[in-house]
């Protein structure tokens, strides 16, 4: 597990491998991820926000960015945590992910950028 702290706000990732498939005539690998947002500050905040960077080793990184995390905008109590589960498609069975999460503060309406530490895929057939 991957963790990184930005302004209290705990964020850890988990990956997993979930398989290969053929879609238009190609070779996909696909790879999951659950995230957990831990709140250790002693305010209010909300996430509003997402930006991902996505690496492939066999394509140009692809940037996405949207609103919340999986048509989510949580908002999340100190001493609280949210967590979701996603996935990824990539070409190749090695690859990676960072971004970081937009978030408003309730108590002071200080938006801020919080840090998603950047998390590896690799196939286990990969891994040598």
């Amino acid at each position: 597990m991957i963790t990184q702290v930005t302004k209290g706000i705990k964020v850890s990732v988990q990956t997993s491998f979930e398989g290969t498939f053929f879609k238009n005539y190609k070779m996909h690998y696909a790879f999951g991820y659950t995230i957990t947002i831990e709140n250790q500050s002693k305010d209010v905040v909300q996430l509003t926000a997402r930006h991902w960077d996505i690496f492939d080793s066999l394509k140009e990184k692809e940037t996405v960015d949207g609103e919340g995390v999986i048509g989510k905008k949580p908002v999340i109590q100190p001493g609280k945590s949210h967590t979701y589960s996603s996935g990824c498609l990539l070409a190749s069975p090695i690859g990676a992910m960072r971004g970081f999460y937009h978030m408003v503060n309730f108590s002071s309406g200080e938006e801020f950028e919080v840090e998603i530490p950047t998390f590896k895929f690799a196939a286990p057939f990969a891994m040598n």
